[in-house]
């Protein structure tokens, strides 16, 4: 119904495994850019979120277990992402807004964005039933960094949806409520700028996105405003879409992919609608079950009902890709601007901000760097096998590259 520090966590005591093979979490994968695929704008020196200077992005991994879904035992394929606008500081303050395309998912802490404009503390990404224990111990976590000075918390947590949907299969055991406190802390203390992993990790770990696997992705932009230089980046967690909608440089090519499906790598079981992977069937069969979460952060100075307006352009860089934000799609975003720090320093200052005819730069920025952030995540990403065996491709980069090809968008 829902839809870098890294870590590869076999079993529940392993935390300190924080040294990860490359296979599951897509780190040494090439990204859109690397195949040839053509976007719009200037990205930043990372093509990152942490672009925006000062912004950190921390990810904890959970794989664990193989084989028949035991609920409650596993096998588990999971996370959970941290977003910083301020390094790792639990108290710093941003001036915010959020937009909910559709609702059918929650982001707890918005509230408080709509009342006072602000944004205090990272934000989190985890899966639909974690979002409590990610929540509590934020609040645990920055209490001890604070020396328990903190005055109050309400964290920022975002979900998508990474379990089985009967009568169609998922990669997680998401009821068995794997991420833990401990989680929670490594993704806040591996947080820190440069690049940033996409994929298999995080909260995206167990994520599907247009019928392929889906993840982390992220990308940004420079632009200027007179003679001022910005920067904006966005991260995605993607877990929506059907793979006959994926549009990418404004090719459909998902109904051109072939030799990738979603599977079960062994017996069906009892119920499931999707075929054995030996069958050789392609044909696409989900319906549209997925949510995604996008977090926008830039350095232009920017008030909370601009940052509004900003939140809102997510949709037109999701619709280049095909989406359709169906009934069950939870599709909700989080901006934020990290100038006019000094506005939260309990004392009289002066703030500054863009005037709203000089918006559209920043509207334009949102559009790219969403489009290609979702590509990136589905580029990075690794075929996956979860739960029941249910295996989830890749999106095939020869095959996308051919059909892109085919269009002349790649040469």
């Amino acid at each position: 119904m829902r839809n870098a520090a890294l870590a590869l966590i076999i079993g529940f005591c392993s935390l300190a495994a924080i040294d990860v093979a490359n296979a599951e979490d897509g780190s040494d994968n090439p990204r859109a850019r690397d195949l040839g695929i053509p976007f719009d704008g200037q990205p930043g020196p990372l093509n990152a979120i942490t672009d925006v200077a000062g912004v950190h992005v921390g990810h904890q991994t959970i794989i664990e277990g193989e084989g028949a879904w035991n609920a409650g035992e596993g096998p588990v394929r999971t996370g959970v992402t941290a977003i910083f606008p301020f390094g790792d500081d639990p108290a710093a303050v941003a001036y915010a807004a959020y937009h909910v395309l559709n609702g059918n998912g929650e982001m707890t802490g918005t509230i408080w964005i709509d009342e006072s404009g602000t944004l205090a503390g990272p934000v989190m990404i985890t899966n639909t039933h974690s979002v409590g224990v990610v929540r509590d111990a934020v609040t645990e976590w920055s209490l001890e960094k604070t020396g328990g000075l903190l005055a109050w918390s309400l964290p920022v947590v975002a979900e998508t949806w990474d379990g089985p949907w009967p009568p169609y299969g998922g990669l997680n055991d998401i009821n068995g409520f794997h991420v833990k406190k401990e989680h929670v802390f490594a993704a806040l203390d591996g947080a820190k700028g440069g690049p940033v992993t996409e994929g298999n990790v995080g909260g995206g770990t167990g994520m599907i996105c247009n019928e392929f696997k889906g993840g982390i992705g992220t990308a940004s932009r420079q632009f200027s405003v007179g003679a001022e230089q910005y920067t904006l980046g966005v991260l995605v967690q993607c877990n929506y879409g059907r793979r006959d909608w994926l549009r990418v440089a404004g090719i459909p090519v998902g109904r051109e992919i072939s030799g990738a499906t979603i599977c079960y790598d062994g017996d069906v079981p009892e119920g499931r609608i999707e075929p054995a992977c030996e069958s050789g069937d392609d044909s696409s069969r989900r319906p549209e079950l997925g949510s995604i979460i996008v977090v926008v952060a830039t350095d232009a100075p920017l008030l909370p009902h601009q940052l509004e307006r900003v939140a809102q352009r997510v949709t037109l860089g999701l619709g280049r890709l095909g989406s359709s934000a169906s009934d069950s799609s939870g599709d909700i975003f989080v901006a934020f601007s990290t100038a006019n720090k000094v506005a939260f320093d309990d004392k009289p200052a002066l703030v500054q901000t863009l005037a709203n005819p000089n918006l559209t730069p920043v509207f334009v920025a949102t559009v790219e760097a969403t489009e290609e952030a979702v590509v990136n995540a589905m580029v990075a990403a690794e075929t996956m096998t979860g739960a029941d065996r249910y295996r989830v491709p890749r999106l095939p980069h020869d095959e996308l590259v051919r059909v892109l090809r085919k269009r002349g968008v790649v040469k």
